[in-house]
């Protein structure tokens, strides 16, 4: 466990040129807040039917405190970072690979009320700028980039960096 806590502290350091050492990202960063907390709800969750309201109400309290809001269900990768967080939301059936960055405000948002796979997938080393929002059952490839305030709901290729409204592939 504290070796988790250690590479995400080292990859926001890595990641935010304003970040002034660990004790400051350790205390002052609520995306990293967040994530760490996600990874309690989203084991509360996993533990079964009696645990999930427990795992909603934690979320809803990290929510508040944090103006991050990751469903307990969705799975996080290793060294997922958000940075400055406020207004980050990540849907049920989300998956986020390895090494992602996202930035204020990324939505990761379903498109239908079924209960099935209705959020996207970020695979590993995306980054999503702010404001980005991703709609539907999409696959955001290894090392693509998603401008700020861009909103996707087609595939992205890996390592291709989409930017607009609707997204479009620009490199």
């Amino acid at each position: 466990m504290f070796e988790r806590v250690r590479e995400d502290v080292r990859a926001m350091r890595e990641r935010d040129p304003a970040a002034q050492g660990w004790l400051e990202v350790c205390l002052c960063y609520p995306g990293l807040h967040a994530v760490w907390a996600h990874r309690l709800a989203h084991r509360c969750w996993s533990g079964g039917a009696g645990r999930r309201l427990l795992a909603r109400l934690f979320s809803h309290l990290v929510r508040l405190l944090t103006g991050v809001e990751i469903h307990p269900a969705a799975e996080l990768g290793r060294r997922v970072t958000i940075d400055h967080g406020m207004g980050v939301v990540i849907g049920e059936t989300a998956e986020i690979g390895d090494d992602v960055h996202m930035y204020h405000g990324v939505t990761l948002g379903g498109d239908t009320n079924a209960p099935v796979k209705r959020h996207p997938t970020v695979e590993d080393g995306a980054q999503l700028g702010a404001n980005a929002t991703l709609l539907g059952e999409i696959t955001i490839g290894e090392d693509a980039a998603v401008g700020a305030g861009s909103v996707v709901t087609q595939d992205v290729e890996p390592g291709a960096t989409v930017v607009g409204v609707p997204a479009e592939r620009v490199d």
